[in-house]
């Protein structure tokens, strides 16, 4: 399995545009420290075309293009950022030869209905072949009807939804090469879709990635409120697992002084403390990595203590640009 890092940053990014903290001031002094909103590509198998449509001498000519990792890769989330993360991925660009429109992205799957997941739909706007786009069903109907992204796309674009689901999950497309399930972690719904649809904790999920010609699995949480019974398993048979790192201890948001709620009733598990993810990832058998951190987040620093403790407990932060292969 390949995955590709996109970005690591919660709401707002590193630096975010209105904020002078010491995590963005500190980003703006020192570029290197910059990230863009989480989110990830998965490399889904070799060329071919939406819906199993193989046109015969389709692909890339030799000299044309060829990248290793090409193929169809997809995108979980689609951010603000999605342009620039998508040129900051040599894997991601269009081919170079004959056909300079045929991208490599095939579509996007949702962990939640957030407008940092999903306003980057709009940006896909340009895709020739249409886009594929796969999320849970409060999910679909929150960026369908409340956000009107398919309104909004339908005069330029296809827009193809299939439905993310629990068990058994689904394959990414029909090569089966990689196989996606939901992972249920909150039931909390974006500002916008509040009083809307079912009470379901599939608002937020994470997602299990399966290479099926390996069992080799990824679990991918940007956001996470509960450490659940079913989390737990998922993490527990993962080869890697992504988890949300929004802040370091659960007091952060309120001593940052830009809200008077904690990190868990915002609906993220802090990193250290009594209810922190820390100590249940450095139990796991596989390699765990932090996403999505906040501008207040002391992770931001390279410099910060902090990071020699996550390196004691054999824990690590996700960096945008990172390739991971499994």
């Amino acid at each position: 399995m390949l995955l590709q890092v996109l970005g690591t940053a919660a709401g707002g990014g590193l630096p975010q545009w209105n904020c002078a903290c010491p995590g963005c001031a500190g980003a703006r002094a020192h570029p290197e420290r910059r990230r863009r909103h989480a989110a990830l590509a998965v490399h889904a198998g070799e060329n071919h075309r939406p819906g199993g449509d193989h046109r015969p001498g389709e692909g890339h000519r030799p000299g044309e293009g060829h990248r290793p990792g090409e193929g169809r890769w997809y995108l979980v989330n689609a951010t603000p950022d999605l342009a620039d993360q998508i040129e900051a991925t040599p894997a991601l660009h269009p081919g170079t030869g004959s056909d300079t429109r045929r991208t490599p992205i095939a579509g996007v799957v949702l962990t939640d209905a957030e407008l940092d997941h999903t306003l980057g739909l709009a940006r896909l706007r340009e895709a020739r072949d249409g886009v594929d786009v796969i999320a849970t069903a409060p999910v679909r109907e929150a960026v369908r009807d409340g956000l009107r992204l398919d309104a909004l796309l339908t005069p330029y674009t296809s827009v193809r939804w299939r439905e993310l689901t629990v068990d058994p999950g689904l394959p990414l497309d029909d090569s089966g090469a990689i196989h996606v399930a939901a992972v249920p972690v909150s039931a909390k719904r974006p500002r916008y879709a509040a009083g809307t649809g079912p009470e379901t904790d599939t608002w937020s999920v994470a997602l299990r990635l399966t290479e099926t010609a390996t069992g080799r699995t990824a679990l991918y949480a940007p956001a996470l409120a509960v450490w659940s019974e079913a989390f737990e398993k998922a993490a527990q048979d993962a080869d890697c697992v992504i988890v949300d790192g929004t802040f370091w201890d659960d007091d952060e948001p309120v001593r940052a002084g830009f809200t008077d709620r904690t990190a868990t009733a915002m609906g993220h598990l802090p990193v250290a403390g009594p209810g922190g993810t820390a100590h249940r990832l450095a139990r796991l058998p596989g390699r765990c990595l932090y996403t999505h951190l906040n501008n207040t987040n002391p992770l931001g620093d390279p410099d910060a203590e902090q990071h020699a403790l996550l390196a004691h407990w054999g824990l690590e932060v996700a960096a945008d640009g990172m390739v991971i292969k499994l």
